[in-house]
């Protein structure tokens, strides 16, 4: 889509195993906790032998690294993905968010509460979600540009303002959707993208700030 966006280019391809594990440790961590599963429940519910999973990942550690990765691959591509071609930029960001916030199974969200309340007093987690947050992040901004100059957001939206406000109506949204079982995510996305949308029409840049504009003489 631009300049920007090759910077966020997927790079990691995960073989059929890892996928498995990864998938296994989801299921495991999301029910009994990370700190509680251990690398056997791990490997029974992979339907391997330990052993066998240690070749694959050294530690839990390792497994949440690999789910961490994963993830910002999987970002990666789809804002790689974006295009003017293929409609209005806006509607392919909501599409994006849908997927990862409203379609992923719940267990996702779970996960993440563990992960980010573990980076809070764990380097290693806080850089992993770093990580994440740094692909997402670079990939939202050059969507805006484009949204920007292609007319379908103000051109003085105050972008800075802008993502920190989506990003913690999204995280709050994540945490919602952990923390209670009943939680519609779907009448919760509505009012979500929504308030975005309309965020995005009411956060220009301070006048001192803004675009200058040609005036007649």
């Amino acid at each position: 889509m631009s300049s920007s966006a090759a910077a966020i280019q997927p790079e990691t391809t995960l073989s059929e195993r890892h996928i498995r594990i990864l998938d296994a440790a989801e299921e495991v961590f999301a029910r009994a906790g990370f700190h509680a599963a251990t690398m056997q429940d791990v490997a029974a519910a992979a339907g391997m032998s330990p052993g066998n999973l240690y070749r694959y990942f050294s530690s839990k550690n390792a497994i949440i690294a690999g789910m961490a990765e994963r993830d910002r691959t999987t970002i990666a591509a789809d804002f790689a993905a974006l295009c003017p071609s293929r409609g209005a930029l806006l509607d392919q960001l909501e599409e994006i968010g849908r997927k990862h916030l409203i379609r992923q199974p719940r267990d996702k969200a779970v996960i993440a509460l563990q992960i980010w309340a573990e980076a809070a007093r764990n380097e290693e987690m806080a850089r992993m979600c770093a990580g994440i947050e740094e692909t997402l992040i670079g990939g939202l901004i050059a969507a805006l540009a484009e949204a920007k100059r292609n007319g379908e957001l103000p051109a003085d939206l105050d972008e800075q303002r802008f993502l920190l406000a989506i990003s913690m109506m999204a995280d709050g949204f994540y945490c919602r959707r952990a923390i209670e079982p009943d939680f519609d995510a779907v009448a919760g996305g509505e009012v979500l993208f929504r308030s975005m949308r309309a965020l995005a029409r009411a956060m220009p840049l301070p006048a001192a700030a803004a675009p200058a504009t040609e005036t007649q003489s």
